[in-house]
């Protein structure tokens, strides 16, 4: 029987670990961002052409979450996940060496498949082996890996020689790889779970039946928004900086800060949540999305652009956060990531709507000020669901 201290070590292993591979998810999430000017030069990309690119691995984002949650639960976290950070790593590597707009887009859909099979899978292991009271800023800590990422891509972006839009899939695609390999020697086979063999019908009646289908509800109409808004700030922050007039140091500084805040903005939810201050988390980090949307698209001194960026991303990943350390709460160990996969994958619903219509919208003479007026509705539909969601699981 293990003791208490073979305990903590393997739960801070695999917090570690699940922290890593956050990181590099977020990074390959927020590459095409970091490169998408340069790779709009390379392939002579419109703006919806580009939106395409963005949406292409969100595409992949969505079966990947549904069914490497669904496999998990059936043949175990730690065998999926490998197979998950293997995917999105080689296809990353085959972005770099794309060469037409249509190997451009398989190659982002086919690594989307593999980061979407990775995120429930993370959410639920850091959520199983943390202890009760620190249930959410485990969470929180594995999560604020992605912004984390984020902030690495854009730095690989400011560092690029001549501009080479591929060095960040480079590395994108190789240190997943070298992870990989250190999770099949290093991350603790997660306890053998029961219910593994429920098919589609009984995961439904999970979701839905044993009175959770409201609150499952609920996190899915809140995940769809929060990630549409989030998403399309990932994808199209630099692209409407640059419109705005800024310079690509600015730009890049400016998404630099967007993902610190993100940082931030995850750890401070996860602990006001353990803290019992959920309610608070939820105000600060929608009320201020708003704000800092508001900021984005009218402020014009390139220092209060720089704020906004870093509370957009507080708020936005804050936000996102809330409803993942919510979401292992409502379901059983034996469909958790499962349920974590479902709700990932309705708001990656999101997360490709909101690269889609903003490149349209752009296309159609929107602007800047009324692209983001446009998404603010959902923030508040968000906000409101979050709220009523907490009350449920009170």
């Amino acid at each position: 029987m293990p003791t208490d201290y073979a305990r903590t070590d393997a739960s801070v292993r695999t917090i570690v670990l699940c922290f890593i591979v956050a990181m590099l998810e977020g990074l390959d999430l927020q590459a095409v961002g970091v490169a998408a000017p340069a790779m709009a030069s390379t392939f002579a990309l419109s703006p919806a052409a580009l939106g395409w690119v963005f949406s292409a691995g969100l595409f992949g984002l969505l079966p990947g979450a549904v069914f490497g949650g669904w496999l998990a639960d059936r043949l175990g976290r730690k065998q999926v996940l490998i197979v998950a950070v293997v995917l999105f790593g080689v296809f990353s590597l085959l972005t770099a060496h794309s060469t037409t707009y249509e190997q451009l887009l398989a190659a982002r859909a086919v690594t989307g498949l593999g980061m979407g099979a990775a995120l429930p899978i993370l959410i639920a292991l850091s959520s199983e082996v943390a202890s009760p009271g620190l249930r959410n800023l485990a969470v929180s800590l594995t999560y604020c890996g992605v912004p984390l990422g984020g902030a690495i891509a854009a730095l690989i972006g400011m560092l690029s020689i001549a501009g080479d839009w591929r060095l960040v899939f480079y590395v994108g695609g190789f240190a997943p790889l070298v992870i990989a390999a250190l999770l099949i020697v290093w991350l603790p086979k997660p306890p053998v779970l029961q219910g593994r063999s429920l098919g589609v019908g009984a995961v439904t009646h999970e979701l839905l039946g044993q009175r959770r289908g409201v609150s499952t509800v609920l996190l899915w109409g809140a995940c769809f928004c929060t990630l549409t808004v989030l998403y399309m700030l990932l994808n199209w922050l630099p692209t409407l900086l640059i419109e705005r007039g800024l310079s690509r140091l600015d730009t890049a500084a400016i998404q630099v800060l967007f993902n610190v805040g993100g940082v931030a903005g995850s750890l401070l939810a996860g602990r006001l949540m353990d803290k019992g201050n959920a309610l608070l988390a939820v105000v600060l980090a929608y009320v201020g999305m708003l704000g800092a949307l508001l900021a984005l698209g009218s402020v014009a001194q390139t220092y209060g652009l720089y704020l906004a960026g870093l509370a957009a991303g507080g708020c936005a990943v804050g936000g996102q956060l809330i409803l993942y350390a919510l979401a292992p709460r409502l379901y059983p160990a034996q469909v958790r990531a499962t349920g974590v996969g479902v709700a990932v994958a309705v708001g990656r619903l999101g997360s490709m709507s909101g690269p889609l219509a903003a490149g349209q919208l752009l296309a159609a003479g929107a602007g800047v000020s009324g692209l983001l007026l446009a998404v603010s509705p959902l923030v508040a539909i968000a906000a409101c669901s979050a709220a009523v969601l907490l009350r449920r699981t009170a």
